[in-house]
């Protein structure tokens, strides 16, 4: 185990490449479950979210080459194995398993999947579309299993906008007879990056990225090569960055048109930035404006930027106010930021943000990948040294993240934990 140690207070400077789209890789890899010959993805993040899928398209007899950010499934070797622990248990977006693999082999057992903890995201509105397809599903000692003669088209309408729900009957769907109409269907960037590939593939999709997603279903999916697009989550924690401590930073390899409510935000608070076609240049103001935010679904500001942009409004002159209508119980790094000095208090879905205050170095844990960005920023920003543990959570969304950072002038590294230590967060 190993903890991050920040030296803060320096300005940093520079261009940081951004890497392929985490909360695309995670549906994309197991969508190339669907095909019935290599299907090639560039461009990957090289996280461990993305490890820990290729090994479970190996355990179900997939053969997977992974090098230099390129993946290659050969999927024509694979069955339909149970995965009810082990691996699924380590991330959420492993329920993406159940989608292709129902539309692959028409069953499946996959356990309930693990992930941050971030509060109540039930899978039911997956479950909903699964049964309107034709799919028997029950909860057997932990684990989902799902079975279907065959899959026909129906129309299903979300009660709730769910990125997950809306892709993962997509991949159910692709391979259904007739067609599937989703109705209150996301709009995310990363399920469009998916009806791509899956397009490429071979499938019939009209819609991804409108309210109404129309699949007209095939017999079979052909492999191809395809590209995912830029990770707007990582590029939107850089922006923060940049805004927070940044010299001149140039962010490269990015869609700025994905992050045009983040952006919005920024300058609202004063912050300078500069877009052109893959990059925004952005630099930090001597003063910060308080502003307030409410997550939205996309096209609103993304709820896994609320976290980062907390630290950063604890520099804003004036009281900012963060709800988040998305997930509410997405408020434990206000604990941690406290230990750095921050003046925040939390109510209901709301953290309330006095500021400026001068952030102090402090020995703090990330608890979920977000926070543990947040807690990054924060010790950039604060005086002294700041040690973060829980890594393994900043480790599945971030690639390289020391690696930038000190590409960017920044003064951190990793360290082995103590036995001591351990010991101390095994008790916390």
């Amino acid at each position: 185990m190993e903890k991050l140690k920040i030296a803060g207070g320096y300005p940093l400077k520079g261009t940081v490449r951004i890497s392929g789209a985490k909360n695309s890789a995670v549906a994309l890899i197991p969508a190339t479950i669907l095909a019935d010959s290599p299907v090639t993805i560039e461009g990957l993040p090289d996280i461990s979210d993305v490890q820990i899928l290729k090994g479970l398209l190996e355990e179900i007899g997939g053969t997977v080459d992974f090098s230099n950010n390129e993946m290659t499934v050969d999927p024509s070797s694979m069955i339909s194995m149970p995965l009810p622990n082990g691996k699924v248990k380590k991330l959420r977006a492993s329920y993406y398993l159940m989608g292709a693999m129902l539309g692959r082999f028409k069953k499946a057992v996959i356990g309930l999947p693990g992930g941050c903890h971030l509060g109540p995201r039930p899978i039911d509105q997956h479950i909903k579309g699964f049964e309107a397809l034709g799919a028997k599903v029950t909860n057997e000692q932990g684990a989902i299993y799902l079975r279907a003669d065959e899959l026909i088209g129906a129309r299903i309408y979300l009660d709730v906008v769910s990125v997950g729900a809306t892709i993962n009957i997509m991949l159910a769907a692709v391979r259904a007879k007739g067609r599937t109409t989703i109705e209150n269907a996301a709009k995310e960037p990363e399920i469009i990056d998916v009806a791509t590939l899956l397009t490429n593939m071979g499938a019939k999709i009209k819609g991804a990225g409108t309210d109404v997603i129309r699949i007209d279903g095939v017999d079979n999916l052909h492999g191809c090569r395809h590209t995912i697009i830029p990770d707007r989550i990582e590029a939107g924690t850089y922006l923060i960055l940049g805004a927070a401590v940044g010299d001149g930073l140039l962010i490269d390899n990015v869609i700025p048109e994905h992050l045009e409510s983040l952006i919005a935000k920024l300058r609202e608070m004063g912050v300078n930035i500069e877009e052109s076609d893959e990059q925004v240049f952005v630099s930090s103001p001597n003063k910060l404006k308080a502003v307030d935010i409410k997550t939205l679904v996309y096209p609103g500001f993304p709820t896994d930027l609320q976290q980062p942009f907390t630290s950063l409004l604890t520099r804003a002159e004036g009281s900012s106010v963060v709800t988040d209508t998305i997930y509410g119980a997405r408020f434990k790094h206000i604990d941690e930021l406290r230990r750095m000095n921050a003046g925040i208090k939390v109510e209901g879905r709301s953290a309330i943000i006095h500021g400026p205050v001068q952030l102090q170095g402090a020995k703090v844990k990330a608890s979920d990948l977000r926070a543990g960005a947040a807690l990054v920023i924060a010790g950039l920003m604060a005086e002294g040294i700041t040690e973060v543990t829980g890594l393994e959570h900043i480790d599945r969304g971030y690639s390289h993240l020391v690696e930038k950072l000190q590409g960017l002038g920044a003064t951190v590294w990793r360290e082995d934990l103590t036995k001591e230590e351990q010991e101390q967060l095994k008790n916390t």
